[in-house]
C-alpha cells in the first residue's frame, strides 16, 4: 500500500489532509507536526511521497528538504505554502523537491499531483531497470543446452503472475533466476529478497508481515513487512522450507487472500506483491515427514524451476572463470590476469558437488590471490582440484542428446582454449575439413570468446 507523510504544524490542515487522501487514493497517511517529527519519521519508515508546509516554526521545510537531501533519503517531497509566493516554491525544487501546490487549491489537484510525482517515481525506477537489463546476460552466465532450457523456462514463467517454485541445488544461482524472472515481468518495481533461514524464529513473522508499535519488546516504532516493500513487485523467499510450521500457516493465509495483518494488529493491509520460493531441500520429502505444509507447497508450486547443477553445464565454466576473473580484478582494484588453458581442463573435470557456481567463484577468487603475475597457471589450482576427482555424468538425469551436445562443446572449448582461440590449429588439431567447418560447430552450440 503507497504510504504518504503529511507535515504540517497546524494539525487539524495535516489531519484534514491525511484523511482526504486516504480518501481519494486509498493511502496509507501518517501526520506530523512539525519538521523535527518529520525527519525521525523518515529515517525509521520508507514513505512513498512526502506532503511538507514550507512555513513551519523551528524546522521548517526547507531545513527538511536540505537534511534529507544530505542524508540521501530520496523520498519524493511535494511543499505547499499558504503565502502565494511561488519563488520560495523554486527554492524548494531546487533543494529537490518534485512538486509544490498551494494551500487554496482543492484536494482533487493535490491528489492528482500526489499521483503525478508517484508515476515520475515509478518511471524513473523502470529506466533503472531498463539499464541494469542492458547487463542482463552477465547475471545468468553460460550457453550451454542446460542453460539454454532455463532460460526458456524462465521466458515462458516471466509473464504469469502466479507464484513460481525455484528448486537447486546449493550455489546453482537460485537467487539470479528469481531477479531475471522478476527483471522481465515487473523490473521497475521493487525486488525484496529474504533468507528464511537466517531468520530468527521470533522475527520471522514480524520481518514477513511487519509489526507496530509496541506489538513487542523493542517494536519501538511501526514497521512494514517484506510483503509491503515488495509491493508491485516480487518477494524472494530464499530457503522457504526452512520456515517454522506456524509461520507456514500464516504464510498460506496471505497467498490466498492478499493480505497481511501486521503483528499486534487487527488490521488487514492489501498486498500484491509476487511471491517466488527457492528451496535446496526436498520439499515433498519434508512433507511427508511432517516438516512443511502439503497445501503451501501446492500454493508455492504452481510453476517450478530447476536449476542445473555446474556439473551439467561444464562447457560453461570457461565463460564463466572469465567472468569471475574480469569482476574479482575489478573489485581488488588489480590488473587483469589471464588463465592458462591447462587450468581451464582442471575446473572442467572437477565435479563441484559441494556449492556448484559458488565454489567455482571462490576458487577463482583463491587462484587470483595466488597467481604472483599476470597469470593463473596450473600451480595456483587449490590441491582438491588439482588432485582430481573427475566428473561423472551423473545428476539431473538429461536425454542422450543433451549429454552429447555437452560434450561436444566442451571439446570444443577445451581445445579452443589450448590453441588461444586461434580457429585454424584449433580445427587442424580436431582434424576437421577446415575453419569454417569449426565455426560452424561453434554457432551451433553458441560458443563465443566473449
Amino acid at each position: 500500500m503507497t504510504s504518504i507523510l503529511v507535515v504540517d504544524d497546524v494539525q487539524a490542515m495535516a489531519e484534514q489532509y491525511a484523511y482526504d487522501l486516504a480518501r481519494l487514493g486509498g493511502y496509507e497517511t501518517t501526520v506530523a507536526s512539525g519538521g523535527e517529527e518529520a525527519l525521525g519519521l523518515a529515517h525509521r519508515i520508507p514513505f512513498d511521497c512526502i506532503i511538507l508546509d514550507l512555513e513551519m516554526p523551528g524546522t521548517d521545510g526547507f531545513q527538511v528538504l536540505r537534511h534529507l537531501r544530505d542524508r540521501n533519503i530520496q523520498t519524493p517531497v511535494i511543499v505547499y505554502t499558504g503565502t502565494g509566493d511561488y519563488e520560495r516554491c523554486v527554492r524548494a525544487v531546487q533543494l529537490g523537491a518534485s512538486g509544490f501546490i498551494d494551500k487554496g487549491e482543492s484536494m482533487h489537484r493535490v491528489f492528482h499531483e500526489v499521483e503525478s510525482v508517484l508515476e515520475r517515481e515509478r518511471l524513473r525506477g523502470r529506466v533503472a531497470s531498463l539499464s541494469a537489463q542492458l547487463d542482463r546476460e552477465k547475471l545468468l552466465v553460460g550457453a550451454s543446452p542446460a542453460m539454454g532450457e532455463l532460460r526458456k523456462v524462465i521466458s515462458r514463467v516471466a509473464g504469469i503472475p502466479s507464484p513460481v517454485l525455484i528448486l537447486g541445488e546449493s550455489g546453482t544461482g537460485k537467487e539470479l533466476v528469481a531477479r531475471e524472472i522478476h527483471g522481465f515481468s515487473s523490473g521497475e518495481a521493487p525486488f525484496i529478497a529474504l533468507n528464511c533461514a537466517a531468520l530468527p524464529e521470533n522475527l520471522i513473522e514480524s520481518e514477513l508481515f511487519g509489526h507496530e508499535r509496541g506489538a513487542f519488546t523493542g517494536a519501538s516504532t511501526t514497521r512494514r513487512g517484506a510483503f509491503e516493500a515488495a509491493e508491485r513487485g516480487t518477494l524472494m523467499l530464499d530457503e522457504v522450507g526452512e520456515l517454522p510450521l506456524p509461520t507456514q500457516a500464516k504464510l498460506l493465509r496471505v497467498l490466498e487472500q492478499r493480505e497481511v495483518t501486521r503483528v499486534g494488529s487487527n488490521r488487514t493491509i492489501q498486498v500484491g506483491a509476487r511471491v517466488i520460493a527457492a528451496t535446496n531441500r526436498d520439499l515433498e520429502a519434508d512433507v511427508r515427514d511432517g516438516r512443511f505444509r502439503e497445501d503451501l507447497l501446492y500454493r508455492l508450486n504452481v510453476h517450478v524451476v530447476r536449476t542445473p547443477p555446474l556439473r551439467d553445464r561444464l562447457s560453461d565454466i570457461p565463460q564463466l572463470v572469465r567472468h569471475f576473473v574480469s569482476t574479482i580484478c575489478d573489485r581488488f582494484g588489480i590488473r587483469q590476469k589471464s588463465v592458462d588453458a591447462g587450468v581451464m581442463d582442471l575446473l572442467m573435470q572437477h565435479e563441484w558437488r559441494r556449492n556448484n557456481v559458488r565454489e567455482l567463484r571462490n576458487v577463482v577468487e583463491r587462484m587470483i590471490v595466488a597467481a604472483e603475475g599476470d597469470r593463473v597457471t596450473t600451480e595456483n589450482v587449490p590441491g582438491e582440484i588439482a588432485g582430481q576427482n573427475v566428473a561423472s555424468p551423473a545428476g539431473t538425469p538429461v536425454t542422450f542428446a543433451e549429454r552429447k551436445a555437452e560434450a561436444e562443446r566442451r571439446i570444443i572449448f577445451t581445445a579452443l582454449e589450448r590453441n588461444a582461440w586461434h580457429i585454424s590449429n584449433t580445427a587442424a588439431e580436431l582434424g576437421l575439413a577446415d575453419h569454417s567447418s569449426l565455426l560452424k560447430i561453434m554457432r551451433r552450440h553458441g560458443i563465443t570468446r566473449d
